[in-house]
């Protein structure tokens, strides 16, 4: 199990009794991106059951599509960030 060394590399919220911990605050846009993509498609999905609400789950297909191509660009702005934040350490030893 790795250990924790700064505070500040981790977030956590509270629900209720309960306590989520990340690791870096871009595990948790990554996480709440995630979920709500899966929101958007099953509400979407549900919405096609019906004729007179196929357009607004059309929407929600479009909104959870953008929603995809968030995810790389997440990932790609953490590897960048972590490069430089690597990088500083590197210098300064």
């Amino acid at each position: 199990m790795s250990e924790m060394r700064r505070k500040e590399d981790y977030r956590e919220i509270g629900i209720g009794k309960y306590e989520l911990f990340f690791k870096k605050s871009y595990k948790v846009i990554y996480t709440i991106n995630d979920f709500l993509i899966g929101i958007w498609f099953l509400i979407g999905s549900i919405l096609f059951f019906y004729d007179s609400l196929k357009n607004i789950g059309v929407w929600l297909f479009v909104l959870g599509s953008v929603q995809l191509l968030i995810r790389p660009t997440i990932k790609l702005v953490h590897d960048f960030h972590l490069r430089k934040y690597l990088r500083r350490g590197y210098h300064n030893k």
